[in-house]
């Protein structure tokens, strides 16, 4: 086993203490950073304790950490800045054996750019989508069929955005390509939903998150 693979391991393992397990839910689910005192109170722990899991995400891989003070006042008596936290660039995957998939995925999006079937590839892609409305693991409500489908939405005034891209290595590869790809298939999730009437999803990108964004007929 390669030392990738490891890593995947590892990370996976941090993973299995439930307490761990939640924090990182709750502090990938947050938009921006989270704080040690926020985290503790969502998970229902003492702030110590949240601090000790939290960096144990951060050992591993799972989390990133940054520093800034959060009453926002600078110079003498402004007090330590906060650590804060929120998920990680990177990505783990382990399979047994394991797989390329990875790999292949580069390659057929290669292939696919370069042979101009964008167009092809977002008919798929809203195909699909409309699929998984119609079979949703999350019902027929729009934000937990996004959910089922492995984006974790959250409100914004009077748009839906979602804090994640699942595409996110090709969508850094490819950007042009995937992007629409995924719009695509929103779009064709949102169509297979009776509860999404209404709904629309544009092409709204954040500087961290997923490129796209709905536009609910109410603010959620």
């Amino acid at each position: 086993m390669n030392s990738s693979e490891d890593s995947a391991l590892d990370a996976l393992g941090v993973l299995g203490d439930p307490v761990r397990r939640g924090l990182y839910r709750h502090v990938t689910g947050t938009p921006g950073e989270v704080g040690r005192d926020a985290a503790a109170e969502a998970a229902g722990i003492s702030r110590s304790l949240a601090a000790f899991h939290l960096d144990k995400l951060v050992d591993a891989g799972l989390l990133e950490v940054s520093f800034r003070r959060l009453s926002g006042r600078t110079g003498p008596g402004a007090g330590r800045p906060s650590k804060l936290y929120r998920r990680a660039e990177g990505e783990h995957t382990v399979s047994v054996p394991p797989r390329s998939y990875d790999s292949v995925s580069r390659l057929l999006a290669e292939v696919v750019e370069q042979a101009g079937l964008d167009e092809a590839l977002q008919a798929a892609a809203h195909t699909a989508g409309e699929s998984e409305g119609n079979t949703s693991d999350g019902g027929t409500d729009p934000v937990e069929a996004l959910r089922a489908c492995g984006y974790e939405p959250f409100p914004d005034g009077g748009k839906l955005r979602l804090n994640n891209c699942p595409f996110h290595a090709l969508a850094d590869q490819f950007p042009a390509l995937i992007c629409g790809m995924n719009l695509a298939r929103i779009q064709g999730l949102l169509a297979g939903l009776p509860d999404a009437q209404g709904w629309s999803a544009v092409m709204d990108p954040l500087p961290r998150g997923c490129c796209v964004a709905l536009e609910t007929p109410e603010a959620l």
